[in-house]
């Protein structure tokens, strides 16, 4: 599969980018999308919901009422969970959300997401670039080149360039990622993926092991 490639202006620079069909034209395996984007929501989950209980509710343990002969039910301690100020009943406590994924079913997914975008004709490959200071300005203007400034966007640089980062850190609907970097959830919430020509081979080499 090939596509144009584009320079930081738009315009199609002449030369033709190879996308590996193992890559970016599998049959998307649905499940797999969905384990590795659930994963990385659940990871992103802090867990540190906590409400108090009866046994941590400061206040007096007496009997509050004799056992028999009121006519409603009985009743231990002014911190059970029936009684307004009492501690909660089988409220929220920490815990850890992350759970584990095969990196087998993970490069999976990440291919499905590819091939996702790819059949959507939502990849873009641009030449490499780089500035010469942080502007949010300069990034801006590549991406009105593309005409992508109202769409989610997100680049994939073969590798880590600061400046580059920098500028894009101000433009809420961008991401930018090194080819080391990417996730099926990064890749699917994107409306437009634009790869840098230095990044496919990464991407391929990382996804093919």
């Amino acid at each position: 599969m090939e596509v144009a490639v584009l320079d930081i202006n738009g315009k199609d620079t002449g030369r033709k980018a190879d996308l590996s069909s193992d890559v970016f034209a599998i049959e998307p395996n649905n499940h797999a999308l969905y384990l590795d984007v659930k994963q990385y929501l659940a990871n992103q989950r802090q867990g540190t919901h906590k409400s108090k209980e009866r046994a941590e509710i400061s206040g007096s343990t007496r009997k509050i009422k004799k056992q028999k002969g009121t006519g409603t039910a009985r009743a231990g301690s002014i911190k059970s969970g029936v009684f307004k100020g009492g501690g909660r009943m089988f409220g929220p406590r920490p815990r850890n959300y992350s759970f584990k994924l095969n990196k087998n079913l993970k490069r999976l997914a990440r291919k499905s997401a590819f091939s996702t975008k790819a059949g959507e004709q939502s990849i873009t490959v641009l030449e490499d670039f780089n500035f010469d200071a942080p502007k949010t300005k300069s990034f801006t203007a590549v991406l009105k080149a593309l005409e992508l400034e109202n769409k989610k966007t997100l680049f994939i640089l073969g590798e880590s360039k600061n400046n580059v980062y920098l500028s894009s850190r101000n433009v809420k609907s961008t991401d930018v990622v090194t080819s080391s970097e990417i996730s099926t959830y990064k890749i699917l919430n994107a409306g437009q993926v634009v790869i840098l020509e230095s990044a496919l081979e990464g991407i391929v080499t990382n996804l093919s092991k």
